[in-house]
């Protein structure tokens, strides 16, 4: 069995999942490149023989909301390399929609994939991640630090994982496990792409919130104009696989770093208010 460091990575089909499996091959880990249909990994493959790497990415099967699925990977990666030295988290899907106009069942689909997936990933990985001293390193989202209009789903699942994760690393830290989240801002993927908004159709559905909705697209759209790349916002991803002692909590650009310290030094909330009040007028 080899004995190369090897690292797990969901959500490998685009984005940042993709740019992290490619980045991490690169600096020669054995990666293996998740997905929950690997149909879809035509696009991951292609990066990879372009940079080169193709022999040091394997792509298998994994869907973050099916347990057994996790297990299953899991298993194929000790059988197949004796070791996992780190899990990055990164898979996980967008909501757009305000409370009143959507479903629990949307809520609490949000909640699986983007809360749950991460707690059940991590809760299978650390057994071998406490025999490799290894690492979790985790995808959130400025997001996750600042709460933002039409995204009160995708934000408290964001918020939970952050709250999961910094209750986690401190005890993790005692039995050699570091822990590390990540925060990208806009970045240039298939993942805003891939939410299908049919944006007519949701202004026409949205009533009362209409005018309010449509000043937060025209904001976002905007914001999604400046987007960092996928590969940009891997780096730091690959900075704190290589770190000796990664810190906990790291952005992917200065203006996420500017923009999840308005919400850290917030202490009454009216800072982070006014800033994503003005976003909806």
């Amino acid at each position: 069995m080899a004995s190369e460091k090897t690292v797990l990575i969901t959500g490998t089909s685009s984005g940042i999942g993709l740019a992290t499996a490619v980045a991490a091959a690169q600096a020669g880990w054995t990666t293996i490149a998740t997905m929950r249909d690997t149909g879809k990994a035509e696009a991951l493959l292609k990066a990879a023989a372009e940079h080169a790497v193709a022999d040091r990415v394997q792509v298998k099967r994994l869907d973050v909301a099916d347990a057994d699925s996790i297990t299953a990977c899991l298993d194929e990666v000790i059988a197949e390399h004796g070791r996992l030295d780190a899990l990055v988290n990164n898979a996980g899907a967008a909501r757009v929609g305000t409370i009143e106009q959507m479903s629990l069942a949307d809520v609490r689909a949000t909640m699986e994939v983007n809360f749950f997936g991460v707690v059940s990933a991590t809760r299978a990985a650390l057994p071998h991640l406490r025999a490799s001293r290894g690492r979790v390193i985790t995808v959130t989202s400025v997001g996750g630090a600042v709460g933002q209009p039409f995204n009160e789903a995708y934000c408290a699942a964001k918020f939970a994982v952050e709250g999961f994760m910094q209750s986690l690393a401190p005890v993790a830290d005692t039995v050699g496990v570091d822990v590390t989240v990540v925060e990208p801002g806009a970045v240039a993927s298939e993942f805003v792409s891939n939410l299908g908004l049919d944006v007519p159709a949701l202004l026409a559905a949205a009533g009362p919130y209409a005018p309010a909705l449509q000043a937060y697209i025209a904001r976002t759209q905007k914001s999604f104009g400046n987007a960092q790349t996928p590969f940009e916002a891997a780096a730091p991803i690959i900075e704190a696989l290589a770190a000796e002692h990664p810190p906990f909590r790291v952005q992917t650009s200065d203006w996420a770093r500017e923009f999840v310290g308005t919400t850290l030094t917030d202490l009454d909330g009216s800072a982070v208010q006014t800033l994503t009040r003005a976003w909806l007028r």
